[in-house]
């Protein structure tokens, strides 16, 4: 005996492939091409990717100045936080800035980079770690908030030089304990 036939065939589609439609189409519309007004500047001026990118570029030359400092008034450091000071430079480099790539203490013959004067250096090698470290942490976290608002590429960046910041963070202070 066959079955009889539903009452009342629904017509158009059904609720699960309304829902599915609508889910999908606002995934597509989440995604951009890098054309949208978050990359366009206004009346001529900088867009966001410039102004995001120029800005990371003078941060990671602020953090090469703050190792500088520590490195010069430290140079039983250098073993330690010139790797992390070449990073930094490699993260200025990759956002467009020129830093000189050497250590301040790479060599007693050549003249060394100097310090930035607003850059103040604790007494003790401890609290310069603490500084330098609190400076990383706090130049990742705004790396991280600013990914946000740029697409593709230099969020991608912006991403990874927040985690190396942070994990130059650890480092620093992980042999202050």
């Amino acid at each position: 005996m066959p079955y009889p036939p539903p009452p009342h065939i629904p017509s158009g589609p059904r609720r699960r492939s309304l829902l599915a439609s609508v889910a999908g189409g606002a995934l597509l519309a989440g995604c951009s091409d890098g054309t949208g007004n978050t990359e366009e500047g206004t009346a001529g001026g900088p867009s966001v990717v410039e102004r995001t990118r120029a800005r990371a570029a003078r941060d990671s030359r602020g953090i090469v100045e703050r190792y500088d400092a520590v490195l010069a008034a430290y140079p039983a450091l250098t073993e330690r936080v010139g790797p992390l000071r070449a990073e930094a430079v490699r993260h200025a480099e990759a956002f467009g800035e020129t830093v000189a790539t050497s250590s301040p203490t790479a060599s007693p013959a050549s003249p060394s980079p100097s310090p930035s004067p607003s850059v103040t250096v604790p007494a003790n090698e401890k609290d310069a770690l603490a500084q330098l470290a609190a400076a990383e942490r706090a130049l990742a976290d705004r790396r991280a908030k600013a990914l946000l608002d740029v697409p593709g590429e230099l969020a991608r960046l912006l991403a990874s030089v927040a985690a190396a910041g942070a994990a130059h963070a650890y480092l620093l202070m992980e042999g202050s304990r």
